[in-house]
């Protein structure tokens, strides 16, 4: 598949956001939220009106807080990217040969498990990870990436973002049901049908079954479906005139979008509105970032760079978090200046740790291929 590289400079950018963010979490914990309600009053309660430099900094306070506390948005960009991929990449390979599910499934998990298993063992043997929980036979329910089961005890264990690996096998694992079905059915109406059986098990989930968060999450792959079938049938679409797509998403429109529906979120999080909640904050994120990179494709520099930790964002969010943890309990007592300028060298040590784990994974198994054939 020919690779976007605004689209790689997207991934660099969220992944990088994510990072951020579980830093931020760590090092300066209990701030307000923008998705709270009161958020604006509780940074001004903080930090006051009362004189220009109390104004100027509940301000920035604002910003910071803002763009901080919304990074795990971008775990709904990543959905979305993954549906597009998988979509647009399986409608060429099926443009010039029948599709051999058999095949896809094993080429993918192949490709899926040496860098998730590789991310087990980087956490065994690293220092400077902080290690929460103890390693006991739950690591090897882990090993396997169904940490749905026992859902509460398993599903955040050792490494919190891992959840999103036991998700991401689930939808791999229904995603030829769900593109021979648009195919069938039409890009319009398998939107509907996939905003209805996702948004209706959310609803089971979160209002019926009062079921834990982590259900909702993605323990439930179905409860992501919206952002997925977002992604893919908007990859359907640029594959068809790109030219009108991408001149949508990276002209400023799709950017002045995102941010303006991204002063709605707020309302979703209350009540059973949070049904809705992740796809419309996945899609103010991949609006925004989407269009914030095709500003920076212009830029040969940050394209270069965005772009490679793009490409390699999957190694880096496997392997980031018990990191950060460790970096950020460390540094909650510095000043502001000092935090920012130690995110962006934990940003750049853990991109480059995350870009050289996942080429050392993929170099291992085009070996252990190679070698089979």
């Amino acid at each position: 598949m020919k690779r976007l590289l605004w689209l790689d400079i997207a991934k660099g950018l969220a992944i990088l956001w994510v990072v951020y963010f579980h830093l931020f979490r760590t090092a300066v914990p209990n701030r307000p939220s923008p998705m709270e309600p009161d958020f604006v009053a509780n940074v001004a309660g903080e930090h006051g009106w009362d004189g220009l430099a109390a104004s100027v900094e509940t301000c920035g306070r604002l910003v910071w807080y803002g763009i901080s506390q919304c990074g795990y948005h971008a775990v709904g960009l990543f959905i979305i990217v993954s549906g597009w991929s998988l979509a647009s990449a399986s409608a060429r390979r099926e443009a010039k040969a029948p599709i051999a599910w058999g095949t896809w499934y094993r080429s993918r998990f192949m490709r899926l498990y040496p860098m998730y298993w590789l991310a087990h063992l980087v956490y065994l043997v690293s220092p400077f990870v902080e290690r929460l929980e103890p390693v006991d036979y739950r690591f090897l329910i882990s090993l396997t990436g169904l940490r749905m089961i026992d859902i509460s005890s398993n599903f955040f264990y050792l490494n919190a973002a891992w959840w999103y690996f036991a998700m991401l096998i689930q939808l791999y694992l229904i995603f030829p049901i769900l593109y021979l079905t648009m195919r069938k059915i039409g890009l319009a109406w398998f939107v509907v049908v996939a905003f209805a059986v996702g948004f209706f098990t959310r609803y089971l989930l979160l209002e019926v079954w009062k079921a834990p968060g982590a259900w909702i999450l993605g323990g439930n792959a179905l409860s992501r479906l919206p952002e997925f079938a977002l992604g893919m049938v908007l990859g359907m679409l640029h594959l068809r005139d790109p030219e009108r797509v991408e001149r949508f998403l990276l002209s400023g429109l799709g950017l002045a979008l995102g941010l303006a529906l991204y002063f709605v979120a707020p309302y979703f999080y209350r009540g059973a509105a949070y049904v809705f909640a992740d796809l419309w904050t996945g899609t103010c994120c991949f609006l925004s970032v989407v269009g914030i990179a095709g500003s920076l494709e212009k830029w040969a520099f940050a394209a270069k760079w965005l772009g490679l930790v793009g490409m390699f964002s999957y190694g880096i969010y496997l392997v980031h978090q018990p990191y950060v943890i460790w970096v950020g309990l460390r540094i909650q007592d510095e000043p502001a200046w000092a935090f920012f300028l130690i995110a962006a060298v934990v940003l750049v040590v853990l991109s480059a740790w995350g870009i050289l784990l996942e080429k050392f994974a993929n170099a291992m198994l085009d070996r252990v291929i190679g070698g089979k054939k």
